[in-house]
């Protein structure tokens, strides 16, 4: 038998929903204007700037950015024909593959900071109190960890 959601629940959950997708709409928006990349091409610059050597296989990248394998191929080969990240054979083993951050990555990468740095405050962080935004970052914690139980 289904468990229906509450009047609180369904309000709760839609507003997630509307909020979340308004929210990566706007930061997308804005990367694309002031930076000509999308956001998901952030979020990789970003994990590959912070990695040891600025590399990550791509089957980590993948799981890092929560894509699949064959979106991530398809963005990485953008990246690369922008000379922003490079791909190279896992020195570990034959089969990997690994991406690395570029100079020119890590230029983009710097400009576009600040920017997405303001809109995330304006779209985001300065609408909520200090104590909303503790309770929607451990909210958002325990529903990574779940998630990332399932995907075991």
């Amino acid at each position: 038998m289904t468990q229906w959601l509450t009047p609180e629940q369904q309000r709760a959950w839609r507003a997630y929903m509307d909020g979340g997708q308004r929210l990566m709409a706007d930061l997308n928006r804005q990367l694309q204007r002031d930076s000509q990349l999308s956001f998901a091409d952030y979020r990789i610059l970003v994990m590959l700037s912070e990695a040891p050597g600025r590399a990550l296989r791509m089957s980590d990248l993948a799981d890092g950015v929560l894509s699949s394998r064959s979106r991530l191929t398809h963005q990485i080969r953008r990246l690369e024909a922008q000379r922003m990240v490079r791909r190279m054979p896992s020195e570990d083993d034959g089969r990997g593959v690994i991406a690395q951050l570029t100079d020119e990555g890590m230029r983009r990468l710097r400009l576009a900071a600040p920017g997405h740095v303001a809109a995330v405050r304006r779209y985001f962080i300065d609408l909520l109190t200090p104590q909303q935004l503790t309770a929607l970052g451990a909210a958002m914690e325990l529903i990574n960890m779940a998630g990332d139980h399932r995907a075991e």
